[in-house]
């Protein structure tokens, strides 16, 4: 049973490793408290910086497990078998603390962190939900299907799972005036702008890439001017010298923050970058064209299929990335270029990207999920139990 006078709608996401699995999980959450402020979330994380350093800047409560990949070499599967039973054991803690206020349900965002958590949800009958990002479930993703009770995609996807389509955070969506969006980076508020971003990561390929074009095409950039966010495992300094040199205004950094991505994307004429899950719901969303060089050591390839839609529809182009600076430069310049300098191939990519269906996958989601916590509490209400024990999953 809740404790006196609480009524807490609790949602515990789990998911990290990548800004990709967190960023989806806050769009949710989000949405969620709009929609109803009894909310509480909490989101469970790997232990890696990048996890701790955005869920920080966020200031968004949240716990690292010890969970790690399964690799699958002798080091790596003794790693995940280790930290198998901690991660296990401190999601248990941390549901247990949330029940004690309300009704709690688990989200499973992908990746490595998943698979213990939802073990740790079954153990203490907490319903699972899962959300699926990218167009080819991961390894995870599907052993977490087969326990969860609900299973939503932002992709399609072959296990035709309910669709909700991209999930992006509230506020990217016309936040900002093109123009005044432009005069927070400190340029020029008319001129055509090229949003560069590979993630919260980054992309070292696509940054030499980026170097070298405007070394060796420099004319190409007439008439634009950049935002390009290099990761935070890359220095800005190469690009920024670059940019210079070409006589191209530009604002260069290591990481853009969530008012920063939503006023890059609502100065950007054009973006060029990966096509992870949460880089293609952000071009949707915004209307922007793309250009999108998947990242090239996945063997599945999922995030080429991730930018199929918009592909299809015609507002994007995929290039395969082939690494090297200089080879990729050597196959893609004269596309990128052509793309820069010719409006009528930057309008063919404009129009049909003005036309794509709404980015409410987030919305669709809360929705959902507060339907299924409303009818928890009312299942906790009708028993006199310990909050959670619903009996729905089994411990195998």
């Amino acid at each position: 049973m809740n404790q006196a006078g609480s009524n807490a709608l609790n949602l515990v996401f789990a998911g990290g490793g990548t800004g990709g699995h967190i960023y989806p999980a806050l769009a949710i959450a989000e949405e969620a408290v709009r929609l109803d402020r009894r909310v509480v979330a909490h989101i469970l994380c790997s232990r890696r910086k990048v996890d701790r350093e955005i869920l920080a800047r966020e200031r968004v409560p949240h716990t690292s497990l010890p969970a790690q990949p399964p690799v699958m070499n002798p080091a790596g599967l003794v790693k995940f078998a280790l930290s198998w039973v901690p991660s296990v054991a401190l999601t248990r803690l941390v549901l247990e603390e949330h029940q004690r206020t309300g009704p709690t349900v688990l989200v499973a965002m992908g990746g490595f962190v998943c698979p213990p958590a939802v073990k740790g949800a079954i153990r203490e009958r907490v319903p699972v939900a899962l959300v699926n990002l990218d167009a080819v479930p991961g390894k995870a993703n599907r052993w977490v299907a087969e326990r969860a009770e609900m299973v939503f995609t932002a992709a399609g996807v072959e296990e035709n799972w309910p669709l909700v389509g991209p999930i992006v955070r509230p506020g990217l969506i016309d936040p900002f005036s093109p123009s005044f969006a432009r005069q927070r980076f400190k340029l020029d508020e008319r001129t055509r702008t090229l949003l560069v971003t590979g993630g919260s990561q980054g992309a070292k390929s696509i940054n030499d890439l980026m170097v070298r074009l405007l070394d060796e095409h420099p004319g190409a950039f007439a008439g634009w001017q950049a935002i390009h966010q290099t990761g935070g495992q890359h220095d800005p300094g190469p690009v920024r010298a670059a940019y210079a040199k070409a006589g191209v205004r530009a604002w260069v950094g290591a990481y853009l923050g969530p008012d920063e991505i939503s006023a890059a994307w609502a100065a950007a004429d054009l973006s060029i970058g990966r096509c992870g899950a949460g880089t293609v719901g952000e071009a949707w969303a915004t209307r922007t064209p793309a250009v999108f060089l998947p990242y090239p050591y996945h063997k599945d390839q999922h995030q080429r299929r991730n930018a199929e839609p918009l592909v299809r529809a015609g507002a994007a182009i995929v290039l395969e990335d082939l690494i090297e600076g200089e080879k990729n430069l050597a196959a893609h310049g004269g596309v990128l270029t052509a793309l820069l300098g010719d409006t009528s191939r930057f309008a063919a990519l404009a129009e049909p990207a003005a036309r794509l269906g709404p980015a409410d996958g987030a919305a669709r989601v809360a929705k959902a999920l507060l339907g299924r916590l409303e009818a928890e509490g009312d299942e906790q209400a009708g028993e006199d139990r310990p909050a959670g024990n619903s009996g729905e999953f089994s411990d195998a």
